[in-house]
């Protein structure tokens, strides 16, 4: 299968992405970006060079090029104009201060290409040099033929590796990847499938989930702050750099500057029920992996019953923990719960598979009420009927399904980061118009998150039964009640663990996504096969 690429221009970025890390290329081209603070400083350091207007008569800056016959595009950060008429290139570079401005392979090859390019375009180039913006230094740079020759076989690499149905294998134990501002979506360590010895150096965003739960009130964009606005008062304010994603529950209202902005900074909005059922979600036209994405319909239609079987028993074995380490009792229970996880790893169909899910669950939430604290618990304890889903009625079950749906806003945000399609899964089915991939990776974050967060409320006595209030013999959460759980839940998923495959600490919320990657690397090859999430 191929992308199609090698019928499109091949961008000059790319070819030097290809000099430095092969998979880096790949990435790119299927349209991963990252928001490091290594492309922070890039960005700043080529502001004025990618500046058309800034450019002088002698002096252009941020100049498109191209070559016809090896099908080349790229930018010039900037041309200077000789005397005699010939050409000057100039390219920006940067490059921290503790470091030495060294010319590396990657920037000689694209410096020849951007040559081989003006001269097709039919200018005289005399020299070529890199700027280095941190260290306000100029280095010339000597090209001969080999270097040329070397440029155009880089060239033909780039296009063979972009027009891959399967993306090039992580280096192993390799220096670039310390300094890669592609770490985090490329998880070379993580691929191994071990305990990982280096660790990932680019942390957690800088940035929190937002969520509007106050009925009537609106979210805009006011000097780059997102500013939520009820009943005519600002009653929140941050900058629109501080947001990771938006949640919104219920009768709130977005402008559409605000929307607009979420969709040009790749960041999901998430629209939920009163009760926390989710119901749309945004994303911008262009998304990452478009061809894992293909894959990912045909491994969902033709089955992935290991990956199934992984989302079961991670879930399982995760019920069975938050059992054994807060119910009192439960032993026969628990041990039941183990069993039931070995099972899910061994069966031979979805049919089976589900048989265990639902044994396991009847069983989990029999004991459910034991992990509530007796002392704040009566009422949800007495009026709770066993796991209700969707209708439920009692205050215990409306709690958890609204926990749940807070969650599976979580994944969503994390599977379409990574260029998945939450419709597309392999435990769940798609032929109701449910997010069946997003079900499917939350099954194993139940327990550990949503689960944990209400009952942790509950025994906090921060969500108490006035909460709730009753319609009919129904129970729905108040306004006060949604920011308790909201806020119960927030604390939860940024908690950091150390993940017990990796052995690195991370936050949750990080974590899903680590996970949401890990079936990517499933469907486009590069993963061997998938590994949940199981609380020790």
């Amino acid at each position: 299968m191929s992308s199609g690429f090698s019928a499109d221009p091949l961008p000059l970025s790319l070819v030097a992405h290809t000099v430095f890390c092969e998979r880096r290329a790949w990435l790119e081209a299927v349209g991963e970006r990252t928001d490091t603070a290594q492309m922070a400083v890039g960005v700043a350091s080529h502001r004025r060079a990618d500046d058309p207007g800034s450019s002088r008569d002698r002096s252009v800056r941020s100049l498109d090029i191209g070559h016809k016959r090896m099908n080349l595009v790229g930018r010039c950060d900037v041309v200077d104009v000789r005397g005699d008429g010939s050409l000057g290139i100039v390219e920006y570079k940067a490059t921290p201060v503790r470091r030495r401005p060294e010319i590396t392979e990657a920037m000689r090859i694209q410096l020849a290409l951007q040559r081989l390019c003006l001269e097709d375009m039919g200018h005289d180039v005399a020299e070529q040099q890199v700027y280095f913006t941190g260290h306000n230094v100029h280095a010339e740079v000597e090209l001969d033929d080999e270097a040329f020759d070397t440029a155009r076989s880089f060239a033909r690499r780039a296009r063979e590796i972009v027009s891959a149905s399967i993306a090039p294998l992580p280096l192993v134990d390799d220096a670039r990847c310390s300094s890669c501002s592609h770490i985090s979506v490329c998880l070379p360590d993580e691929r191994a499938e071990g305990e990982v010895q280096r660790r990932i150096h680019v942390a957690d965003p800088d940035a929190q989930t937002v969520h509007l739960t106050t009925q009537g009130s609106r979210a805009s964009v006011s000097k780059g702050r997102m500013v939520v606005k009820a009943r005519g008062e600002e009653i929140a304010s941050l900058p629109l750099e501080r947001v990771q994603g938006l949640v919104v529950h219920g009768n709130c209202d977005l402008s559409g500057a605000l929307i607009r902005q979420m969709l040009w900074r790749d960041l999901t909005i998430v629209w939920c029920s009163s009760v926390g059922r989710v119901v749309g979600w945004s994303r911008p036209a262009a998304s990452a992996n478009g061809l894992p994405r293909v894959r990912q319909h045909v491994a969902s239609a033709e089955g992935r019953l290991d990956i199934a079987r992984e989302f079961v028993a991670s879930k399982v074995a995760n019920q069975a923990t938050l059992l054994r380490r807060n119910a009192d009792g439960g032993r026969e229970t628990i041990a039941r719960l183990r069993r039931s996880q070995r099972e899910a790893g061994v069966v031979d169909s979805l049919g089976q598979l589900f048989g265990v899910e639902g044994d396991a669950a009847a069983a989990y939430f029999r004991e459910f009420p034991l992990l509530l604290s007796p002392s704040r618990s009566g009422e949800f304890r007495r009026r709770w009927p066993g796991r209700a889903g969707r209708h439920a009625h009692d205050p215990l079950n409306v709690a958890l399904n609204y926990a749940y749906g807070l969650l599976l806003g979580e994944v969503v945000r994390a599977v379409v980061a990574c260029g998945l399609d939450p419709h597309a899964g392999f435990l769940h089915s798609s032929a109701r118009n449910k997010p069946a991939l997003a079900l499917d990776l939350m099954e194993e974050f139940r327990a550990p998150l949503a689960d944990s967060a209400v009952v942790t409320a509950i025994n906090n006595g921060e969500l108490v039964i006035d909460d709730f209030t009753d319609v009919l013999g129904s129970s729905r959460l108040t306004e006060r009640g949604r920011k308790v759980l909201v806020a119960g839940f927030e604390r939860r998923i940024q908690t950091k663990f150390t993940h017990p495959v990796f052995g690195y600490r991370v936050s949750w919320r990080r974590a899903i996504e680590v996970q949401a990657r890990m079936v990517l690397g499933c469907v486009d090859g590069t993963q061997g096969r998938y590994v949940g999430i199981k609380t020790r």
